[in-house]
C-alpha cells in the first residue's frame, strides 16, 4: 500500500495552540490551523450508522484554486441503507468550512448536523428502513492541510513546475480521504463508484482516477476534467494538477483484452527519459498478469502521473516522483512498487491495518520476482539480500488484533518497515516451501477469490492473514499454520540451532513462542544438496569427516543469522558515534 513508510515511519504533526505576541509593537502571530487528531488518524472503526449503509457512489466537484492554495467543492454521496437508519455519518476535515448540507435535495438546518472533530453527523429528516436510498450533498471550501513532508506526512502539495506553472498533488494515505473530500475513512468505506469533476486553470491538466470522460473549457480561464472510477480505495482518490503532457498507448493482455496505458509527465521532461519509462509499462503489465493474474482495472487504464513528491499508489493513476533514476536494477523500483498495489491494495484490500503486510509484503516481493523475470536469479538474490539486511524484528508483522495504520507503520509501536521487507522474505520462504505452482495458485485465489480469473469476472475484495492461510492450506492439502505462526505472529526470527558430533549434524528450530516449526532445511555436503525433513522441528544428517557443510545454500529459509546481526550492530554503533 503506501510508499509512506518505506524509508521512515511518518509522524503526525502535533496540534498547534493559538499564540499571540506579548509585545505591543508586534502584531499577533497568525493562527496555525491543523487537522484534528481524529482526522489525521485513519482506518478508524466504523460507526453504527456507517455499518448500516452501503456507499453506492460519490460525485465530487472540486475547483482547485492554486493562487489561494484552496479548494471549493461539492460532494454528493449516494447510500443504500442495510438496516434502519436515523443519521448519516461521514468524515471531513474541519479545516474545510461547510456552507451547505442537504439530504435528498432538502437543506438540513445547521442545528441538525455537526462536525466538531471531523466526523460529520447529519440527522435525517425521517428514519429510513433497510433497503431505502438517500443522497447527502455537502458544499465546502477552504485551505486543506498542506503536507509537511509528502508522502510520509501527507496532505496537499502546492509546488511549482520547472516551467513556472502550479504543480499540485494530493498524498493522503496515512491521513485518509477526509483530508479533502467527505468519505468513510476506512478500508471498508470504498464507494461503488466515484465520479470526479476537477476544475483547474485552462493552461493546466488534471489527470485522475478511472476512465476519462472528457473535459469542458468554460471560456473563462477554467476547464473541468471529468473522470469515473469503480470501487476505488478511499485514499486512492487523487488530485493532480500541472503543466502535463500525455504519452499514451495500448497493451494487448495475455488474457485477451486491450488495456489503455497513459503517463502524464511535465512538459519540461527530457523526451528520451519519458519514453524509456513508458517503455516499462507493458513489461510490468505482462509480469504481473503472468505472476498474479489479470490487471484488475483493464477497462479503465494503467495510469501514472509525475508528482512533486516521491510517489504513492493511487488506483489507475499512480504517483511517480523518482526522477527517472537509473540504479542498475533494470527497472524503476518506485514505478514497479506502486504498480504492485493495483493487485495488493486496490483489488485485494486488507480487512484491517493489522493485515497490511498483504499489501506491502506481497507487493514488495514482486520486486525480487520481477528482477528474476528480467535478468535472472542473481538479480533476484541481490534484492532479497538487501531486504534481509534491514529487518528489525521488534514487533510481529501481524498482531492478531485490530490496529490503526499508525500502529502498524510506526516502528516504535508496530512492525514498521518489516511489513515490507520481512513480508517479502516470508513470501519467498513460502514459495520455496510449497513450490511455484502452489504459490501462484494461492496468490491468485487470494487476490481474485477464484483460481481462474478473467477480465470482467471478478470484483475487488477484502482479505485477512487468516484468509491467506486458509487458501494456502486448501491449495496444498496441508496445514501451514505453523509457518504463519512462526513467521508472522512472532517478532523474533526462527533460530536454527546446529551441532556436529561424531559425524552427525543435528539441527533443531527455536521460535519466538517455542512452538514446533517443522521447516525443512537443505544441507549441502561437499557440493551435494540434501533435504533434512525436520519433523517436529528437529532433524539430523550424517557428515563425513572433513566435509564442507553449507546450510541452506540457496537461502530459501528466512532465519536468524549471526552475520546479519553483527552487521546491524556495527551500523548502529557507527551511527551512534556520528
Amino acid at each position: 500500500m503506501r510508499i509512506k513508510a518505506l524509508f521512515a515511519a511518518a509522524s503526525l504533526t502535533a496540534l498547534t495552540a493559538l499564540t499571540a505576541c506579548a509585545t505591543a509593537p508586534r502584531p499577533p502571530a497568525p493562527t496555525a490551523r491543523e487537522s484534528t487528531g481524529f482526522t489525521l488518524a485513519t482506518d478508524q472503526p466504523l460507526t453504527p450508522e456507517q455499518r448500516a449503509m452501503r456507499f453506492d457512489k460519490a460525485d465530487l466537484t472540486i475547483k482547485v484554486l492554486p493562487a489561494d492554495k484552496a479548494i471549493d467543492a461539492v460532494a454528493v454521496l449516494d447510500f443504500t441503507t442495510t438496516a434502519p437508519l436515523e443519521r448519516l455519518a461521514v468524515e471531513l476535515d474541519t479545516l474545510l468550512t461547510i456552507s451547505s448540507v442537504q439530504v435528498d435535495g432538502v437543506e438540513v438546518p445547521a442545528d441538525r448536523w455537526s462536525n466538531p472533530e471531523g466526523r460529520l453527523t447529519v440527522a435525517l429528516p425521517r428514519p429510513l428502513a433497510a433497503g431505502q436510498k438517500t443522497a447527502l450533498r455537502i458544499a465546502y471550501a477552504g485551505q486543506p492541510r498542506v503536507a509537511p513532508r509528502a508522502p510520509w506526512d501527507g496532505g496537499f502539495v502546492w509546488s511549482t513546475a520547472p516551467t513556472g506553472e502550479p504543480w499540485i498533488a494530493t498524498a493522503v494515505q496515512g491521513e485518509g480521504c477526509d483530508i479533502f473530500w467527505p468519505c468513510i475513512d476506512s478500508p471498508h468505506g470504498e464507494p461503488g463508484r466515484v465520479d470526479l469533476h476537477i476544475t483547474v486553470p485552462s493552461d493546466l491538466s488534471a489527470p485522475s482516477n478511472g476512465r476519462f470522460l472528457g473535459k469542458v473549457d468554460h471560456g473563462d480561464g477554467w476547464t473541468t476534467w471529468n473522470w469515473s472510477a469503480k470501487s476505488p480505495n478511499t485514499y486512492a482518490i487523487a488530485l493532480n494538477v500541472g503543466p502535463y503532457e500525455e504519452v499514451a498507448g495500448e497493451y494487448r493482455s495475455r488474457f485477451g483484452n486491450t488495456i489503455p496505458m497513459a503517463y502524464w509527465h511535465l512538459k519540461s521532461d527530457a523526451p528520451e527519459q519519458v519514453q524509456a519509462l513508458f517503455a516499462q509499462f507493458p513489461k510490468m503489465l505482462d509480469f504481473f498478469e503472468a505472476t498474479v493474474g489479470p490487471y484488475p482495472f483493464g477497462d479503465e487504464k494503467m495510469g501514472v502521473v509525475e508528482t512533486p513528491h516521491l510517489g504513492m499508489e493511487h488506483q489507475t493513476i499512480n504517483a511517480y516522483g523518482n526522477g527517472y533514476k537509473i540504479d542498475g536494477r533494470g527497472y524503476d523500483w518506485l514505478l514497479q512498487h506502486e504498480f504492485a498495489h493495483e493487485w495488493f491494495g486496490n483489488q485485494l484490500t486488507n480487512q484491517n491495518a493489522d493485515d497490511m503486510w498483504l499489501h506491502e509484503g506481497l507487493g514488495s516481493y514482486m520486486q525480487p520476482l520481477y528482477a528474476r523475470w528480467l535478468l535472472g536469479d542473481r538479480y533476484m538474490q541481490r534484492e532479497l539480500a538487501n531486504q534481509r539486511e534491514g529487518l528489525i524484528n521488534k514487533f510481529p508483522v501481524v498482531s492478531g488484533a485490530p490496529k490503526t495504520e499508525d500502529e502498524v507503520y510506526k516502528g516504535d509501536v508496530g512492525p514498521g518497515n518489516d511489513i515490507y521487507s520481512k513480508g517479502s522474505l516470508i513470501s519467498h520462504s513460502l514459495r520455496m516451501l510449497i513450490g511455484d505452482a502452489a504459490f501462484h495458485e494461492a496468490l491468485t485465489r487470494l487476490v481474485y477469490g477464484r483460481p481462474d480469473p478473467r477480465p470482467g469476472a471478478f470484483a475487488p475484495l477484502y482479505r485477512s492473514t487468516g484468509d491467506f492461510l486458509e487458501i494456502v492450506n486448501t491449495v496444498t492439502g496441508q496445514d501451514y499454520g505453523w509457518f504463519f505462526r512462526g513467521y508472522l505472529y512472532n517478532a523474533a526470527l526462527p533460530v536454527l540451532n546446529q551441532t556436529l558430533e561424531e559425524g552427525v549434524l543435528r539441527l533443531d528450530w527455536t521460535t519466538g513462542d517455542g512452538a514446533a516449526f517443522p521447516m525443512p532445511v537443505e544441507v549441502e555436503i561437499d557440493g551435494r544438496v540434501q533435504t533434512v525433513a525436520m519433523t517436529d522441528g528437529r532433524g539430523s544428517i550424517p557428515v563425513p569427516a572433513g566435509a564442507h557443510v553449507l546450510i541452506d545454500p540457496q537461502n530459501k529459509v528466512l532465519r536468524q543469522m549471526d552475520v546479519i546481526d553483527a552487521l546491524q550492530a556495527y551500523k548502529a554503533a557507527r551511527a551512534k558515534a556520528g
